[in-house]
């Protein structure tokens, strides 16, 4: 669609969609949303009625699903004192971090973190919200760097090494190939490492998955809105959670989007995601 990326400081179509997916299902504010996602919402609307209609997923079913199971297993641990910093990876315009900055202030730090020009981005759509909660903020990332300026290590290295910490990465595996995923996972561990407790949080889609013909439908449609390959990883929960262990993780369990009652249930888009528990210690 034309004025949805104009230029390298563009939020990309999937960034614009999910927020305002967020909005609509009362997990963001309207600040947060924009009118290319709008857009993007009334534009995928026959297409996911159809799915819907012939008993297939819908795409806000499953980034309604998997957003609402990372709130949950993030909020267990929060209030079990297991952790105490998170670093969201790839935030896009999620809500996250200032609702969860905004309900536990002082007791939470809450980095956000997204490619330069994105996290430039949320810090606009933020300050529309008023003052920040304390212990939020912004900065600048790319999960690709093993080292230096703007990698995990380096922002990591920023946060106190005697409290639990959290990393989520929501929606960012989907753009990447296996092997990728495993280099990243081997970051996470390695970055968590460091910290009294680590907790890792992610979605998952299993290559398992999807052999439906509808869910077929579905896969093409959600690679043409992303403008490249939507990619699924793994044989199944087992086969993921021991390439986790693999990683450096201590161990590993995913949460199965279609039964997790955090999920809502309803939209068989739910049942296509698993979300990733990986601890260390």
């Amino acid at each position: 669609m034309p004025g949805l990326r104009s230029g390298p400081d563009a939020i990309s179509p999937t960034a614009h969609y999910t927020g305002q997916v967020w909005v609509r299902n009362g997990l963001s504010a309207p600040e947060l949303g924009t009118w290319q996602g709008r857009l993007l919402v009334d534009a995928l609307r026959p297409t996911m009625a159809l799915s819907r209609a012939l008993g297939g997923p819908s795409l806000e079913g499953l980034l309604i699903a998997r957003h609402r199971i990372i709130d949950a297993e993030l909020e267990r641990s929060v209030e079990a004192g297991e952790v105490g910093q998170v670093i969201e990876a790839a935030c896009g315009m999620s809500a996250r971090g200032w609702r969860f900055s905004a309900r536990w202030g002082g007791r939470l730090a809450y980095v956000e973190a997204d490619l330069p020009a994105m996290a430039r981005r949320k810090r606009e759509a933020l300050a529309r919200l008023g003052p920040r909660p304390a212990g939020h903020r912004v900065a600048g990332l790319d999960v690709r760097r093993d080292s230096g300026p703007g990698s995990l290590a380096a922002l990591a290295a920023e946060l106190d090494p005697a409290v639990g910490t959290a990393i989520v990465t929501e929606g960012l595996l989907t753009y990447l190939g296996d092997a990728d995923v495993l280099a990243l996972w081997r970051r996470i561990a390695a970055v968590l490492r460091r910290f009294e407790a680590g907790l890792y949080l992610s979605d998952l889609r299993l290559a398992g998955t999807g052999a439906d013909p509808v869910e077929g439908i579905f896969n093409l449609a959600l690679s043409g809105f992303v403008r490249g390959r939507v990619h699924s990883h793994f044989r199944d929960e087992e086969d993921a959670a021991r390439r986790l262990v693999d990683a450096g993780f201590d161990r590993a369990r995913l949460h199965d989007g279609g039964t997790h009652p955090a999920a809502g249930g309803g939209d068989p888009g739910a049942a296509l995601i698993r979300v990733v528990e990986a601890r260390l210690r």
